[in-house]
């Protein structure tokens, strides 16, 4: 049935509870045969994701880029890569996913630009303590003839995080900070010029109908004007403790008037804009970010690189619920996102790897790691809050870890001379249809721009629609029943008394959700119905690693579906 279309200013804001679909957009649909997804392929399969039921999608950068870092290297943010489309097509895009009743989210990079971006070509042409050069963070060397960097921080993707320049003149410059990538320069947050510029972006993607921004190294963009060394050997590849008491170019205080001043814009425009950052931060500093005045919203990290354990979980929602709740702030969900290795793979492990830079972790068991993925799934869908769906998960997909070296593009894996392969794994274009590479993709004979793995056809989009048990018939099934159960209202959990291994919350007086993450199966309450499973329950019995939604109190809390 066609779902409502989206209504505006309703007593609770729709981002306090929604689920949004990750859309990474050179992976998700290919619609010219050229190998790279793009607004195409996302507008024909719009009606694959109002079908999935998911109220919004997060699209990564479309915005015209060298691609040096997947489209975090943008060198224009107010149009479209030729390579995915048009602005026209995109604000058409925009157009029918609001007709179909899914909101837009794009994402903001404002802790760095591409260096082929206008602005750092001015300052490239521009002498020393210019005002384009302010725009960045350039700096003297240090050393007797400024051979040296000027200090000894590292980018994120290894190696130093200082290149120098070649003045106009041909002499050797000064240097400038990437934290990423070298075709990644900092931009200065300190300039009026920079703040300005980026109010107007937020503004002239309002002014075509976007309805939030997830904002790209949100807790990046201050620096300590000091430029303190922090201590890092010449030898270490990547840094290790980013999560310091104080760090000199993560989570500043500076951020938060960045913030205050963007909460302000986005209230201007109504219509419940929002904001969703990416704060890599310790725990008791991410309700900083969404207090009233700032952010909405904020990744649940902690959620994400938890293990497979009772304990684990149950100590980050508690932490998330009540430290987020103390600030107003809803917790936000997430199980796997274009970052990190896919979470089928994860839990499949021993060692739970969520970094790009975690390597040598081990072989999966990728039966296990399926099954947990799928209670997972109904925990992560029955916390009060909202929750993110990276592109492929209601699919099952795992991590593709054997990709050819010739075919790898992630920066990391070159920064770190060829030992740490990076995140494309996680990134393979999707399979749609059909018993062969593209597996729907693109058109048939196109070549993805990362090789698809054999056996791809047997998790297709295709053959998965409609298939009882599916991973996909899981999602559509629990997207259908969190929106139509009133039980899932509401923002308070109550944790039940259960077994050791076995996570039991009750969402309200008649809906309850069991996860068994022990080693035993657990026997399900009486007088309470059955509204999904992530795996097969008999005799009342729950099996190990796998998760139940409960209802009971009556017909109201019946399903008003059958379970899929």
């Amino acid at each position: 049935m066609p779902r409502t279309r989206i209504r505006q200013n309703t007593a609770t804001p729709w981002w306090r509870s929604a689920v949004i679909y990750q859309v990474y957009i050179r992976s998700f649909a290919d619609g010219n045969g050229d190998g790279i997804g793009d607004i195409a392929g996302l507008r024909a399969r719009l009606p694959y994701l109002e079908e999935l039921g998911v109220d919004a999608v997060w699209i990564n950068p479309w915005y015209p880029s060298p691609m040096a870092d997947g489209g975090y290297d943008v060198a224009d943010y107010r149009a479209i890569d030729p390579g995915f489309g048009t602005l026209a097509e995109a604000e058409e895009m925009i157009a029918e996913a609001h007709g179909l009743g899914i909101r837009v989210v794009l994402d903001i990079v404002p802790n760095h630009t591409s260096d082929q971006h206008r602005w750092f070509t001015e300052a490239l042409q521009a002498p020393p303590g210019s005002p384009e050069r302010d725009r960045y963070v350039f700096r003297d060397g240090r050393g007797p003839d400024g051979s040296l960097p000027p200090n000894d921080w590292r980018s994120r993707f290894g190696g130093r995080a200082w290149t120098r320049v070649t003045e106009p003149d041909g002499s050797p410059g000064q240097w400038y900070l990437h934290l990423f990538a070298p075709e990644q320069p900092d931009l200065n947050w300190a300039s009026r010029e920079v703040r300005a510029e980026f109010e107007s972006i937020l503004r002239f993607w309002f002014d075509r109908g976007v309805d939030g921004f997830r904002i790209d190294v949100a807790h990046g963009l201050a620096k300590d004007p000091a430029l303190p060394d922090l201590g890092i050997p010449e030898d270490l590849v990547f840094e290790n403790e980013r999560h310091r008491d104080s760090h000199p170019h993560w989570d500043q205080d500076e951020v938060h008037e960045i913030y205050r001043t963007w909460r302000k814009i986005a209230e201007s425009y109504g219509g419940d804009r929002v904001f969703v950052a990416e704060a890599h931060v310790a725990p008791d500093r991410l309700p900083l970010y969404v207090r009233q005045d700032e952010l909405h919203t904020a990744f649940n990290f902690s959620f994400l690189k938890a293990a497979w354990d009772p304990a684990e979980l149950r100590a980050v929602i508690d932490r998330s619920v009540t430290s987020l709740g103390e600030v107003g702030a809803p917790s936000t969900w997430v199980l796997s996102n274009h970052d990190v290795p896919r979470h089928v793979t994860r839990y499949g492990r021993t060692v739970t790897v969520t970094r790009e830079h975690d390597e040598g972790a081990g072989p999966s068991d990728r039966e296990l790691g399926l099954r947990r993925a799928r209670a997972a799934a109904l925990l992560m869908l029955a916390l009060p809050g909202s929750a993110y769906v990276y592109q492929g998960e209601e699919l099952g997909l795992w991590e593709v870890e054997d990709l050819p070296e010739e075919a790898l593009q992630d920066p990391t894996w070159e920064r770190s001379g060829h030992t740490v392969r990076g995140r494309d794994g996680c990134r393979v274009p999707l399979p749609w249809s059909g018993s062969d590479s593209p597996f729907g993709f693109g058109p048939k004979g196109s070549k993805p721009w990362l090789p698809q793995p054999a056996g791809w056809e047997g998790v297709s989009a295709q053959t998965q629609s409609g298939t009882p048990g599916s991973m996909l018939e899981l999602y559509r099934a629990a997207l259908r029943l969190r929106q139509e159960q009133p039980g899932f209202r509401g923002e308070g959990l109550r944790w039940l008394d259960a077994p050791e291994g076995v996570l039991a919350f009750e969402r309200s007086p008649v809906l309850r959700c069991v996860v068994n993450l022990s080693e035993k199966p657990y026997a399900l309450p009486r007088n309470w119905g059955v509204l999904l499973t992530s795996d097969r329950v008999t005799g009342g019995l729950v099996p190990p690693d796998t998760a139940v939604w409960l209802w009971g109190g009556g017909p109201a809390a019946r399903p008003t579906r059958p379970r899929s």
